[in-house]
């Protein structure tokens, strides 16, 4: 099995989990009947589909509302607040490297959420491929950062577009977890 593949399930199993509302998980065909470690009141509290958009595009006043809405209210509720931050954070932004404009590409990032390529490669933007899912090794912030701030072509604001963070401290693990342990 591919690494993208087991990815892929803990992704959707983070997805089940993060999905729970406020109702009382009875555990009825779900395992969780005979472990006190899942049964229980589940509560979505942060909404972090892609890195650093939550934190970027929604006001503090209302990271919490943002944090607790389902996924396919939030264009409707917060498009037009990601498009006003991201046109304060770049004023001359008319399109990103992806052809989209200002209302396009907010209205992609409002929906905060990882699509996942079931059947093609699974990256964040490889050059190619955009937003079909996510691997380690993807460079997520500079990739938001050039669409941002990097114009149709990548070139504009230079300064802006790069965090200068080219790779991990430490290798990737061959097995799950895959993440190596925290220093």
């Amino acid at each position: 099995m591919k690494i993208s593949n087991k990815i892929l399930g803990l992704t959707l199993v983070a997805g089940l989990l993060m999905s729970c509302e406020t109702e009382n998980l009875s555990g009825e065909g779900m395992g969780v009947d005979n472990n006190p470690n899942l049964a229980g009141t589940y509560v979505q509290e942060d909404q972090m589909g892609r890195p650093a958009v939550n934190t970027v595009f929604v006001s503090s006043g209302s990271k919490d509302e943002f944090n607790v809405t389902i996924p396919s209210e939030q264009n409707e509720s917060f498009q037009p607040m990601f498009e006003s931050t991201l046109l304060a954070l770049n004023p001359g932004y008319t399109t990103n490297a992806l052809g989209m404009d200002a209302s396009t590409f907010t209205s992609a990032l409002a929906t905060d959420v990882l699509n996942v390529s079931l059947d093609g490669t699974t990256t964040f933007y490889d050059g190619t491929n955009v937003l079909t899912g996510r691997a380690l090794t993807d460079d997520v912030i500079t990739v938001e950062l050039l669409l941002i701030f990097g114009g149709p072509d990548f070139s504009e604001n230079p300064d802006f577009s790069d965090d200068h963070v080219d790779s991990n401290d430490k290798e990737f693990l061959s097995s799950f977890p895959y993440l190596a342990s925290p220093h």
